[in-house]
This record gives structure tokens, C-alpha cells and sequence, in this order.
């Protein structure tokens, strides 16, 4: 394999940093833009830096907006659907890759349809069958929906067929049951892919808008991406301050999933894709 020269290297760097930096200056605008007042947005709006740093918009949005009822919300939706995506999806993925039953060749077709069907196709059906059990205005609503998703099921039956038949077949010989199998010998296997699972299913949930618009009636079941146009209002008027401060809080989260999973995630991305 030839080893580029240092100029092509020196460029391809160059490259790489300056595509950074202009991916970064959108972050970095709305971070200084969160301590900015209001004021400050109307007399200079291409600023880049506060007068002065200041937590005010931070203290506004808890103390009297009731941002962190919406952040709760967000949390127990997101933190939910993460464990069922985890657990059903891992259950779905091995049953499809490991075990044989009637209608195998129907199902795994079907996921794969249902990745292809546009989500917001399904608001309708969706809604009226949450009507009809009577979910309407409460977080159940807003979970069920996400809480297995068919990107979740296909991850973890293609990083199902890593784990060797030989392996599975001696553990059963040994006397291990399923469940056993499944949790001590498949679960452990598949770390990678979990991690990718659980981070899309993060990312789907803590940035969902249009469904918790949908459904949330009220503010008290309001979560952060829709709570936060609720409390970026001011006297009829958009707080820019507000609204960048809470940007800020939701992005968060998600900055620090992928900081501490990023290796997991690609792993598992470049992995499913290659089986």
C-alpha cells in the first residue's frame, strides 16, 4: 500500500480542519448566542460574543418556564425507549438470525418494508389507535410508537449472524436454555451493535417533535424539543436568548452520548453494513 506523500497529507488536513471549522461555527454561534439578552439580538445580530456572559436565559427557562418539567419528560421517553430498542430489538435480531420458526422468510421482508414507509405516513393510524386505548395526553403515547424500531431489529439481526452456530449449538449442548443463551453468550457478543441501537434510538426519541406535538395536550406531558417552543415565547415574542439557551441544554445529551459511545457506534454502523 503506497503511503502519501507529506504534501497530499499536509493538504487532506488542511482540508479536513477547515470543513471542521465551518461545521462548527453554527455550535459555536448558538453557544455565545445563549448568553445573549434580547436586546443584544435586536441592535447587533451578527455578533458573535455577549456583552457579557451572563446565566440569565439559563435561570429563566427553569425557574419560569418550567423547562426542567419538559426535560424530565424527555429523559423518561428517551430513556425508556432505549431499553426496549436495546432489549426486543436484541430479542427480534436473535430470534431471526438463530432460531427456526413458521414465517421466517415473511418476517425480516417485512421490517425492511417498514423502514422504506415514510414515519409521518403513520401519524394517523397511529393516533387513532391511541384514542382508542385512551393514551392521549400522557408519555405512554409518546413512547409505544418508538419503542422498537425496525432500524433497531435490522442492526441486530445482521450483527446476529457474527455470533458462530458452533458457539450456540455447544452451549445447548451443555444444557443451556435460550434465555440463558440469549443473555450469556449472544448479549455479550453483540456490544457493538447494542451501542448503536441504543445510541439511534437516543437520537430518535430526545429529538422527536412532530409525534409529542401530536399528542401532548398539555405542558405537563410536554417534552424538551416541544416545551421549548412553549418556553422561548415571550409576550407573544420568540426570546432568541431563551431559545438558544435551551438548544443548548438539549444538545447536550447527545454531545455526550457520542463523545463516550462514538467508537461503538461506528463500529457497529460499518459492521451491520458489511454483513
Amino acid at each position: 500500500m503506497n503511503t502519501p506523500s507529506p504534501t497530499r497529507q499536509a493538504l487532506n488536513y488542511t482540508f479536513l480542519i477547515v470543513v471542521t471549522v465551518f461545521m462548527l461555527l453554527p455550535f459555536v454561534w448558538v453557544f455565545f448566542g445563549s448568553f445573549k439578552t434580547q436586546a443584544e439580538f435586536f441592535s447587533d445580530p451578527g455578533a458573535w460574543f455577549p456583552e457579557s456572559f451572563q446565566f440569565g436565559n439559563y435561570v429563566t427557562l427553569f425557574a419560569d418556564r418550567g423547562f426542567g418539567t419538559y426535560l424530565l419528560n424527555s429523559i423518561i421517553v428517551s430513556v425508556v425507549a432505549v431499553v426496549g430498542n436495546v432489549l426486543f430489538s436484541a430479542m427480534a435480531g436473535y430470534a431471526l438470525a438463530k432460531l427456526r420458526f413458521r414465517g421466517k422468510g415473511f418476517v425480516f421482508p417485512l421490517v425492511i418494508v417498514s423502514m422504506i414507509v415514510p414515519y409521518v405516513a403513520l401519524f394517523v393510524p397511529q393516533f387513532v389507535i391511541v384514542v382508542q386505548l385512551g393514551l392521549v395526553d400522557t408519555l405512554t403515547a409518546i413512547i409505544l410508537p418508538i419503542l422498537v424500531l425496525p432500524l433497531s431489529v435490522f442492526i441486530m439481526r445482521q450483527f446476529a449472524h457474527s455470533v458462530p452456530f458452533e458457539l450456540m449449538e455447544a452451549a445447548r449442548l451443555d444444557g443451556a436454555g435460550e434465555g440463558r443463551l440469549f443473555f450469556r453468550i449472544f448479549l455479550p457478543l453483540t456490544g457493538p451493535g447494542l451501542a448503536t441501537v441504543g445510541i439511534l434510538s437516543f437520537l430518535t426519541s430526545w429529538n422527536n417533535f412532530l409525534w409529542p406535538l401530536v399528542i401532548a395536550q398539555s405542558q405537563g406531558t410536554y417534552t424538551a424539543p416541544v416545551g421549548l417552543t412553549v418556553a422561548s415565547q415571550a409576550s407573544n415574542t420568540l426570546s432568541f436568548g431563551l431559545l438558544l439557551a435551551g438548544a443548548m441544554i438539549v444538545l447536550l445529551p447527545i454531545l455526550i452520548l457520542f463523545l463516550f459511545l462514538q467508537k461503538y457506534f461506528i463500529q457497529g454502523v460499518a459492521t451491520a453494513g458489511l454483513k
